[in-house]
């Protein structure tokens, strides 16, 4: 063996030595990241007023419905904008049984998630005939069908006036869940395990489909996959936990009427994916960024919610365009300052 060969062979083990300390310092700051998030969350009733409670617990209940957008927008490739239409069904599902005098929390939630994957699944032939555009106002008519149909099933729904909803309760015979901070740790908790459950999703096989079918649908199909089942199934799991999202709504707020369904839900719920790029972690940010933009930084403003809301939509719009361009200019500044180095060397 060369003394040349020792060296490539030696600078190798230093670069893959190097890159293995990179790798565990980034983990090590990942999960220390993520203690500290926890930690936050559960403590954070302690030290905020019942006002910001509220807001945070608004803000899971939307990164609940992120994370169904996120499935069928992120994964898919599909930007859906009747996600609220499946948190309706939910929500109804779970309002109706708790008016039964069924208020178990886990329970609800579970009825919920179940009513909206079956939504999911009656609705999916129709909706996922399409692509594109056309997809995105399909899915647009399904949520205002939902909304309307709510609207005017006045002996089930209540109509325009909406119903009113019991306490839910931890576990059978438990004290109603009344007080805001233990509203905001019941869905703390029950968004810790929908988010698990849709961490063991994207490990999955469907979801290496789901993201093959964003990009290339047509020779991911003439390879033999079965990319009409992949997509129905993603519909369905993502109604599932729109559907689970409505029951926390319920839980949280006690009242429900069709305004709750409204494109707006909808819409925030997609704008939060959008921000998140394709990422889970990152539609939860963006969704606690998006409520905290309405209610938080809008209230600040004097009431102009929806101008700070429109102004993040063009921010989400233009971030792309303007990163390329950046990205080109930073390409091109290094260039000419290699050239000029290069240069000066000569």
């Amino acid at each position: 063996m060369t003394p040349s060969t020792l060296v490539k062979q030696s600078a190798g083990t230093v670069a893959l030595q190097a890159a293995s300390r990179g790798r565990a310092f980034r983990s090590t700051v990942a999960v220390t990241a993520a203690i500290a998030i926890v930690l936050g969350a559960l403590g954070l009733p302690a030290v905020v007023d019942a006002y910001t409670i509220s807001i945070a617990t608004t803000a899971l209940i939307l990164a609940t419905l992120a994370m169904s957008t996120q499935i069928v927008t992120g994964l898919a490739g599909l930007p859906s904008l009747g996600q609220a239409a499946y948190l309706g069904v939910g929500a109804y599902t779970a309002a109706l049984l708790a008016n039964t005098g069924l208020t178990l929390g886990p329970a609800l939630l579970a009825a919920a998630a179940v009513a909206g994957a079956a939504a999911a699944a009656v609705t999916a032939p129709l909706v996922l005939r399409t692509r594109g555009t056309t997809f995105l106002m399909v899915t647009f008519a399904v949520g205002e069908l939902a909304r309307t149909a709510a609207s005017q099933a006045v002996t089930v729904t209540g109509g325009d006036d909406g119903i009113h909803v019991p306490p839910v309760t931890w576990w059978p015979g438990g004290a109603p869940l009344r007080a805001d901070g233990y509203l905001y740790l019941y869905v703390l908790g029950c968004f810790g395990v929908l988010a698990a459950a849709v961490a063991l999703l994207l490990r999955t096989r469907l979801a290496l489909v789901l993201r093959g079918a964003a990009d290339h649908e047509m020779r991911l199909g003439a390879l033999g996959h079965r990319v009409g089942a992949a997509l129905t199934a993603g519909w369905v799991i993502a109604g599932a936990l729109a559907g689970a999202a409505g029951a926390l709504f319920v839980a949280a707020h006690r009242y429900l009427s069709p305004a709750d369904l409204g494109l707006d839900a909808s819409a925030l719920a997609l704008l939060a994916a959008a921000i998140g790029l394709g990422s889970m972690r990152g539609a939860v940010a963006g969704a606690v960024l998006v409520v905290a933009a309405r209610d938080l930084i809008g209230a600040e403003t004097g009431g102009h919610a929806l101008a700070v809301l429109g102004l993040v939509f063009l921010l989400v719009a233009y971030r792309q365009p303007v990163t390329r361009r950046l990205r080109s200019l930073v390409g091109h500044l290094e260039h000419r300052l290699a050239g000029i180095v290069a240069g000066g060397r000569r």
